[in-house]
């Protein structure tokens, strides 16, 4: 039972993803272009670009996520980061546990 619990928890680590927020997105971006965008600095796992149901359009903000921390470091070793003319707004994304979360909301 150990074994597959540690198993288990390997797989997990080997899934983790490491984000940076993105904000100030253009209108005319699309995920796709974010993901190519991106790619140049790793490993781009997935972008999120969440839309408004009543628009129709995107939310002007997203998630990157990396498969590595260097991957996300590189990002940031870039002074400024522009698509379509429009200057993004990057913030590194910390991961807590939900159980960590809950703690701090009592």
């Amino acid at each position: 039972m150990a074994a597959a619990s540690a198993a288990r928890a390997a797989g997990r680590s080997s899934r983790r993803l490491f984000d940076i927020f993105v904000a100030e997105v253009p209108w005319t971006v699309s995920s796709k272009e974010l993901k190519e965008y991106f790619s140049q600095f790793g490993s781009v796992q997935r972008c999120q670009l969440p839309f408004d149901k009543d628009t129709g359009f995107h939310r002007r903000y997203c998630w990157i996520k990396f498969s590595t921390p260097q991957d996300v470091q590189n990002v940031f070793q870039k002074d400024s980061h522009i698509l379509e003319g429009a200057k993004l707004t990057l913030k590194q994304q910390t991961h807590r546990r939900r159980s960590q979360r809950k703690n701090q909301s009592e």
